[in-house]
């Protein structure tokens, strides 16, 4: 099937347009838990499993997961990029911020005082695999996981970028376990230019390697990642001033920024754990003929990464049970870490509105 143009995705999309919300101030992700997330009822836990990974045989590992949310309501799952992991917001076990703090506020539709939130670490996210790791292995580690807690089917899933290609995994592997599907800045294949940035990531963590320099590597790739997630128009509204003349040599603005989001990234994540998820993306493939279950796929103007027509492709593939919202944000492929209002206003309507009633 041939790529759609960008315009065509503006005929086949609902388009969301609200006011851009103001830039994140950096003491943001440091507020503490609020009173009801901590009182909220929350289980963590770890499984050991046997998974037949599709590129490197069968493996013994661990599925760490955290479910957070009253016994018996429904279960949704929440995975983000290759960087989150199982805490997604603060709660009663861990009142540190999660990767998507404020999503699962009280009142958000995906509040854990009314559902039962589900994420888990990915297969690899602690670096004790260096082989390729499939999409279509997250999937199947979902399932175990779904399995080993009794829950016979999800309410819904929901997935921002790689996770969004791990639930579409699901919805062709294990289409029996999962309701309704949310993908959010991810489809059925990588774009070739977002492979190749990925692939220059990769190049500069191999260099560091050879340097003895890891940290520097993987630090260094996060600051290439970082260009590829934001955009232009940030950017140019963060960061414009006049370079600085440091020790004769010139510094541009955001530079502190990026240096800093790399600092940051090389304390959590090791580059074994990146490189092979990073790898990952690029293995990804599904049909979208073969999705067993209603789609909703939210897409983003100016994501670099996922281009509108990648998103108009898979609908098209996905047919009567596909649905494209569309979401203009200056922040690109991270708007869903980003503009937690109109995400929220978006799985509303996805997830439990008269879109999903009809499905």
């Amino acid at each position: 099937m041939g790529r759609p143009s960008p315009e065509s995705a503006v005929n086949l999309a609902e388009r969301i347009e609200a006011p851009r919300q103001p830039l994140p101030r950096a003491t943001d992700a440091l507020r503490p838990a609020t009173a009801a997330a901590a009182a909220v009822e929350a289980d963590r836990g770890s499984l050991d499993v046997v998974l037949a990974l599709r590129h490197a045989g069968a493996r013994r590992l661990k599925l760490n997961y955290e479910l957070v949310g009253p016994a018996g309501a429904p279960v949704v799952f929440v995975a983000g990029g290759i960087s989150a992991h199982r805490h997604v917001a603060a709660n009663a076990l861990d009142r540190c911020p999660g990767w998507a703090e404020g999503l699962l506020d009280a009142g958000r539709t995906l509040d854990p005082a009314k559902l039962r939130i589900l994420a888990f670490d990915y297969v690899g996210a602690d670096g004790g695999i260096d082989a390729p790791i499939d999409t279509a292995d997250q999937a199947d580690a979902v399932a175990l996981l779904l399995d080993a807690l009794g829950i016979d089917a999800l309410e819904g899933y929901v997935g921002y970028s790689y996770g969004a290609l791990v639930g579409l995994q699901l919805a062709v592997r294990h289409p029996q376990r999962l309701r309704r599907l949310v993908a959010v800045s991810g489809v059925h294949r990588p774009h070739p230019y977002a492979a190749a940035w990925r692939a220059l990531q990769r190049k500069a963590v191999a260099l560091g390697r050879l340097q003895c320099a890891d940290e520097q590597g993987l630090s260094l790739a996060r600051q290439f990642a970082m260009l590829s997630y934001r955009t232009p128009e940030e950017f140019a509204e963060r960061f414009d001033a006049p370079p600085d003349i440091c020790n004769g040599q010139v510094r541009v603005a955001a530079e502190d920024y990026l240096e800093a989001a790399g600092a940051k990234f090389v304390a959590r994540v090791t580059a074994t754990a990146w490189l092979r998820l990073s790898e990952s993306i690029d293995l990804h493939r599904v049909d979208p003929a073969q999705v067993g279950v209603p789609v909703s796929v939210i897409a983003v103007e100016g994501d670099r990464l996922v281009p509108m027509a990648d998103a108009v492709e898979l609908i098209e593939g996905l047919g009567g049970r596909g649905r494209l919202r569309v979401l203009r944000s200056s922040f690109g492929h991270d708007a869903f870490l980003k503009e937690t209002d109109r995400i929220d206003a978006l799985l509303a309507g996805e997830l439990f509105g008269a879109a999903a009633r009809r499905a």
